[in-house]
């Protein structure tokens, strides 16, 4: 670790990796939920449960993205973070705030109430305070960073970063915008939705993982760069017009159909550059770096974003496909391998790559790493494959054959169970994950060690 401010990365990491255990094990409380309908039903009804997932996953990929950039910045602009007092008091507002829309969630407290209580909006059920305070922070995080890289050095890999950070915050806000029609609405939301997870994140993922590539191979920053521009005018020509595949059926004019179908199919592009670079990158540089459960986190989530994105994106983004299956569980299979095969992965790689500095050890507990990378992308692969076939059958009965919802159900009880069994392994998979990164092997307790050269 070259700079001080960097061990602001740490404190990040560390709730990260604590809210991920609790976003797992709700995921899989859910899963039960599939299998079980009245499992606390009255205590945690379903809703809430699903909104723990996905809220969590939400954070805590924000905040390993925080703590990723506090990491790889000062290295690239070679200073120190500008104020890492300013850094310490962000983390500790998102904390409050995601514990009290936690609170919020399954109490229901303040029900109706503007400011203090739910509000209704998929995925931004956040309270109006919790909102105004993710922003404040949000706006804290770009200046404490963007005044650390004005200061210094200025590379392609902060420029895309920050291009991305500050997408993050910009879209965010229409969150606040709520329209009465119903179409426009929706129309606005996807701007938040769509254009974090489909947009700007994957900015934010081209940095860290051509940053990953450059500390672990050794190939020359130059070749690195002319990477990462293809994959950010790929993902912003494609992403942004992508945006269309989501207003085919909520009331907007019937040429989104067009545009929706032309620029998705496109969205798989990126991705796969991706996966050539990173692949080109560590057989061009031919380093052997120590730390290679983090070469393989960064090869995995290339490669499992292009499928998960990608591909499974792909299968059902057309507009004559689409129709049936949107709101099925292909779309659950799609968004679970999108999910992690390109956030919680490149997450999960900057993590193990940075402890060993952060810690001032030398890798450690690789193979316990490795292994829990191969439990996580097996039983991740497995739950995509259940579920797609889940999603196919009730795309037939349900908007084919017309039968109802609820009778659909029951003929998937099955592949529900299915994915029960491939979560607990998942489950199992992250948390030898979070223990092989964070705790030391016991001859190195109290052992003090410098980590290997890069």
């Amino acid at each position: 670790m070259k700079y001080q401010s960097q061990k602001i990365a740490l404190a990040y990491f560390g709730v990260a990796m604590a809210l991920f255990a609790i976003q797992v094990l709700g995921g899989l409380l859910a899963g039960f939920i599939y299998i079980f309908p009245n499992f606390l039903s009255e205590l945690l009804p379903f809703n809430v449960v699903r909104m723990l997932h996905i809220n969590a996953l939400i954070v805590w990929l924000l905040l390993g993205f925080f703590g990723a950039t506090y990491y790889l910045v000062p290295e690239e602009s070679e200073r120190e973070i500008y104020s890492p007092m300013i850094a310490y008091l962000q983390l500790i507002l998102l904390v409050v705030g995601t514990l009290g829309a936690v609170i919020t969630y399954v109490f229901n407290l303040f029900e109706g109430n503007f400011f203090l209580g739910l509000q209704g909006r998929e995925f931004l059920e956040q309270p109006l305070w919790v909102k105004v305070g993710i922003v404040v922070a949000a706006l804290m995080f770009l200046y404490n960073v963007t005044m650390t890289v004005l200061k210094g050095r200025k590379t392609t890999i902060t420029n895309v970063l920050l291009l991305g950070l500050w997408g993050i915050a910009i879209f965010f806000l229409f969150a606040f915008y709520v329209p009465d029609n119903l179409a426009l609405d929706k129309m606005y939301w996807w701007y938040v939705v769509h254009l974090w997870v489909e947009g700007v994140w994957e900015l934010v993922m081209a940095s860290i993982l051509a940053f990953l590539l450059l500390k672990l191979t050794g190939v020359d920053r130059e070749v690195v760069e002319k990477w990462i521009y293809v994959i950010v005018s790929l993902s912003l020509f494609s992403g942004v017009l992508g945006t269309g595949h989501h207003y085919y059926w909520i009331g907007t004019p019937k040429y989104w159909t067009w545009i929706g179908s032309i620029f998705s199919v496109m969205e798989v592009i990126p991705f796969f550059v991706m996966v050539l670079f990173s692949f080109t990158m560590v057989w061009k540089g031919g380093r052997n770096h120590p730390n290679k459960a983090a070469v393989l986190w960064a090869l995995g989530a290339a490669v499992m974003a292009f499928f998960g994105a990608g591909v499974w994106g792909f299968m059902h983004t057309l507009s004559s496909v689409n129709y049936y299956s949107h709101g099925t569980q292909v779309t659950a299979a799609h968004g679970h391998l999108a999910f992690f095969g390109a956030y919680v992965s490149i997450n999960l790689a900057i993590i193990t790559y940075a402890m060993p500095y952060l810690l001032k050890r030398e890798p450690y507990n690789q193979v316990l790493n490795m292994v829990s990378f191969w439990i996580m992308n097996g039983s991740m692969a497995f739950m995509t494959f259940v579920l797609t076939f889940a999603g196919a059958i009730q795309t037939h009965l349900q908007r084919v054959n017309g039968d109802g919802f609820m009778d659909v159900q029951e003929q998937l009880h099955l592949f529900y169970v299915m994915r029960f069994g491939a979560g607990a392994v998942f489950v199992l998979g992250a948390l030898l994950f979070i223990y092989a990164v964070f705790v030391p092997r016991k001859e190195l307790i109290g052992v003090s060690k410098t980590a290997a050269a890069e």
